[in-house]
């Protein structure tokens, strides 16, 4: 059991937690075409987190077109290459299913504003 615990240790990324549930995200992810390979952004709401160590996973939705896009990404993928907080959100759930229900305004999360130590 030690074995898988040290292969999982190994592959897990650093500082790859620099986000939480509510948080507007670009998630830059690796697509490779035959033998081309390229980087596509995608960009929305982060509504949920899942699991813990290396099978930790984040489900990402964004609006497209009027439609609702729903993706999950492995936290600690090889192919993902970074994400960057575009906008903080304030929430008070772990879990945000209700967003998928709401259109328009309603949609929206508010932002987390934080006071700047003087």
């Amino acid at each position: 059991m030690d074995v898988i615990k040290a292969i999982e240790a190994e592959q897990m990324k650093e500082n790859a937690e620099n986000f939480n549930v509510g948080d507007t995200v670009k998630v830059f992810f690796k697509i490779i075409e035959g033998t081309t390979e390229r980087v596509q952004v995608f960009e929305g709401l982060v509504i949920a987190k899942n699991n813990s160590g290396i099978r930790r996973t984040f489900v990402v939705r964004k609006i497209s077109y009027g439609v609702g896009v729903e993706r999950i990404f492995p936290l600690h993928s090889p192919r993902i290459e970074s994400t960057v907080v575009v906008r903080k959100g304030r929430v008070r759930r772990a879990k945000l299913y209700y967003i998928r229900d709401k259109v328009g305004k309603k949609a929206k999360v508010k932002e987390l504003i934080t006071r700047k130590a003087k």
